[in-house]
């Protein structure tokens, strides 16, 4: 088993958004963001790069296909009953985004443009050659990660984050942080006895697994197994083994529980990377300010 409240996958029902980075940088103090308001940053940052954008002369579009609903990201721990009902784990949401991906407008506007415009069209939209790069190493080794930034998405992660050089350490740092303790994490005997709780639900349910993310898998699983001509077949299943997973999740307060040990290890690491989890929390709640003056929350 993977990852409880810190490690996502895809889309899907986490109810009050929690986890991820957020849950990592509880320890600083402030409330984490939801995810509804991590959203509201990304949809910000893109209305930002379309502005800029449209100033240079080009086309933009931002991507906004999802309703505010069906943008609930999924976690280990997914206890939103209401939401599993009606999109499982959310598996048609990530096969439509694919699909939303392959055609994606912007790609083919770029595309369409003249070598010389192609080429006006990348550098306002990354720098082109006149970019900076940034970089941050990750928690617990020596390894560094780097990003280049320049442009259009340059201007908008200043917009909203200030200096992106600060925003990137502390968001790497955040974000990397569930490595250095997951393992410890998925062994503590209060998670476990939990888990094991939730095992019992679902048998009671008809389902057998060990874990949560043992039943996604096995979902996963059959719905390629089935193939596009199983899809409805397929998709009823993830339903009934998400709903079962969902309620068994709020029976036993695994959610709760989860929340509460990871606290307690970032917690244990906050001696080394506290200042670094204040900074994250900082910027990002300056970066949600900043977002409800530029874009609406989606419908």
């Amino acid at each position: 088993m993977t990852g409880v409240v810190a490690t996502g996958c895809g889309h899907g029902s986490d109810a009050d958004g929690t986890g991820s980075a957020t849950t990592a940088a509880r320890g600083a103090g402030a409330r984490p963001l939801t995810w509804q308001q991590e959203l509201r940053i990304g949809d910000a940052q893109q209305r930002l790069t379309r502005r800029c954008m449209n100033r240079h002369g080009f086309a933009y579009w931002e991507d906004r296909t999802l309703t505010l609903r069906e943008s609930m990201t999924v976690r280990y721990v997914q206890d939103d009953v209401a939401w599993a009902r009606q999109y499982g784990y959310g598996g048609r949401i990530e096969a439509e985004q694919d699909r939303v991906r392959l055609h994606n407008p912007i790609a083919a506007y770029r595309a369409g443009l003249p070598t010389a415009r192609r080429a006006a069209f990348d550098k306002a939209l990354d720098g082109g050659t006149d970019f900076q790069v940034l970089s941050a190493r990750l928690p617990g080794g020596d390894r560094e990660v780097r990003m280049r930034l320049g442009g259009c998405t340059e201007e908008a992660v200043k917009a909203l984050y200030g200096d992106p050089a600060e925003w990137f350490r502390a968001s790497k740092t955040a974000t990397g942080l569930p490595a250095l303790y997951e393992n410890d994490l998925m062994r503590d005997p209060r998670l476990t006895a939990v888990v094991g709780a939730w095992s019992r639900c679902m048998k009671r349910a008809g389902l057998s697994y060990p874990d949560p993310q043992a039943a996604r898998d096995a979902v996963r699983e059959n719905t390629a197994r089935l193939g596009a001509a199983g899809a409805d077949k397929a998709f009823a299943a993830e339903r009934r083994t998400a709903v079962a997973d969902a309620t068994c999740a709020r029976a036993t307060s695994l959610k709760t529980v989860a929340a509460d040990r990871e606290t307690h290890y970032v917690d244990r690491l906050r001696g080394r990377y506290g200042e670094a989890l204040d900074t994250y929390r900082r910027l990002e709640r300056q970066a949600y300010d900043r977002a409800v003056r530029i874009v609406p929350q989606r419908a």
